[in-house]
């Protein structure tokens, strides 16, 4: 198994976000996740990625623990000097892409590779420009951000994300900023990704492409999971009311 959150819980100056959270992701498995605004889909995604610490709970990569609750009821983490293998182990592609405007692409993509992981610069973007090949914009090498259109931004991202080559790649709603012609281009690409096994957690409200490319799908809604399981079942048969409420709004 890639990631294990065991119990997790986190709040936010007194309110409880994510309330007893449990979930695993396997290696090659593609995991969505769907769920209203506000549901704490996104502040998972940042717990699993170390972005924001938890306040309970377990955080297991690789059969490690990264952090875990003490007899006082402490959520621990490892020292600061292991962090950054746990932090290697994940990659996250955000909504708004959050590409340096002022870095090249190429820059982009090699700046982490360079002087995060010690990579050569040579080894550093022989990978960016195979990268920017399978996201079919290669040509974009020496442009800017600014320069290229909210789908192309967001196939840097995720060149961004796989040049640091994590175990697992979390996507945070990543076609929400983009219109519908640009999304398809998008989940094209994380539906190539899904073909090659990478393993992948996928915060969405693209319903068809959750259905098709997942493995797991999990609905939450007020900080917990609602329900999980089978695509075909979690969206055709659903067990829970709060389910088929929601999803009843994708179908009209």
């Amino acid at each position: 198994m890639i990631i294990e959150m065991n119990n997790i819980e986190k709040h936010f100056e007194g309110l409880e976000v994510l309330k007893d959270i449990s979930f695993g992701v396997d290696s090659g498995e593609v995991v969505s996740i769907i769920g209203p605004s506000g549901s704490g889909k996104s502040t998972l995604l940042r717990c699993a990625t170390f972005l924001e610490k938890i306040d309970g709970g377990e955080i297991i990569y690789m059969g490690q623990k990264a952090a875990h609750t003490d007899e006082q009821g402490n959520a621990v983490y490892v020292p600061h000097h292991e962090m950054g293998k746990f932090r290697g182990y994940c990659g996250l592609v955000f909504q708004q892409f959050n590409l340096f405007p002022h870095y090249s692409i190429l820059k982009n993509i090699t700046d982490a590779p360079i002087h995060v992981q010690g990579r050569s610069r040579d080894e550093a973007e022989a990978t960016a420009m195979e990268l920017l090949g399978k996201m079919g914009i290669a040509d974009k090498a020496d442009a800017y951000p600014y320069q290229l259109s909210g789908g192309q931004q967001q196939r840097v991202a995720i060149a961004r994300a796989l040049a640091m080559k994590p175990e697992i790649l979390f996507f945070d709603e990543p076609t929400s900023a983009l219109d519908p012609e640009l999304t398809g281009e998008v989940l094209k690409v994380i539906r190539q990704l899904a073909e090659e096994k990478m393993t992948m957690v996928v915060v969405t409200h693209e319903m068809p492409f959750a259905k098709a490319v997942s493995n797991r799908v999990l609905f939450m809604d007020g900080g917990v999971i609602v329900e999980q399981g089978d695509p075909r079942e979690v969206f055709e048969n659903p067990k829970e009311e709060r389910t088929r409420q929601f999803l009843r709004v994708f179908e009209q």
